[in-house]
């Protein structure tokens, strides 16, 4: 339930189109409904803007239907669902026919409505090995609400493809980069642009690269200022934070 939803409420009490019994049964749900195996979050979007996000991994298909299904029937805001497998969608899909189901970033999505979409996000990746990860990063920041463009495949083996797509650099308001190997790509961009840069390491790469150790060592490192980095194949996190930056510079710019 939204701000919103709740005044919309609590007018309808003060006209006296609605007693408070009926009133109490729609809040009883907050701030969280107690399912035993999890306690549903109701008031997230109410604190944070946006709903719970449902980690799949780890958890049954039955639990994780059943998570989604009680978020779909509490929010009128979009549904996101990370780590998912196959299995689960179609279960989900079952209870929730207008769920969507992204293969290569593991997303389950529920998308409520048209949405005007904010600001301008950039996701980079340093090669098509990492989408996995920058997908991610761009659908989660797409149902939250933000206009996301995308620059695949752009690491610094070759940086010459990067510098030809500068002008989408320059009408950014917030970039994710997401790289494996030693991550340099980050470091480059953040060393371009005078705005935040959310760095993901991924797992990607030879021995060495320690699953992404050495990535995230790298960008951590990083010379350029300005970049921040959040965990390994964290694209959910990145694509989470850099709504919130966008729609502050969106306020902002009221």
């Amino acid at each position: 339930m939204t701000e919103e939803k709740i005044r919309e409420l609590l007018n309808e009490v003060k006209k006296g189109n609605l007693n408070i019994d009926e009133a109490y049964q729609r809040l009883k749900g907050l701030p969280f409904e107690d399912m035993v195996f999890a306690k549903v979050d109701n008031h997230r979007e109410i604190r944070q803007g946006f709903p719970e996000v449902v980690y799949c991994k780890g958890k049954t298909v039955k639990q994780v239907t059943g998570i989604i299904k009680k978020l779909n029937e509490s929010s009128s805001s979009n549904v996101l669902a990370t780590r998912a497998d196959r299995e689960m969608f179609d279960a989900v899909a079952v209870e929730v026919p207008n769920a969507e189901y992204c293969e290569t970033a593991k997303l389950i999505m529920i998308k409520k409505g048209e949405q005007t979409r904010k600001g301008n996000i950039l996701v980079i990746s340093a090669g098509t090995s990492d989408l996995f990860v920058a997908e991610e990063a761009a659908l989660t920041a797409e149902v939250m609400g933000n206009h996301v463009e995308r620059l695949f495949d752009v690491g610094v083996a070759g940086i010459h493809r990067l510098f030809s797509y500068r002008n989408m650099l320059d009408e950014a308001k917030v970039i994710i980069v997401v790289a494996g190997m030693e991550g340099a790509l980050a470091s480059v961009v953040g060393g371009l642009v005078a705005k935040p840069v959310l760095a993901v390491p991924t797992s990607i790469g030879y021995g060495a690269s320690f699953n992404g150790l050495a990535a995230l060592l790298g960008m951590l490192n990083s010379c350029a200022p300005g970049v921040s980095v959040v965990n390994i194949d964290n694209g959910f996190g990145a694509g989470y934070t850099a709504s919130i930056i966008n729609k502050i510079n969106e306020m902002g710019a009221k």
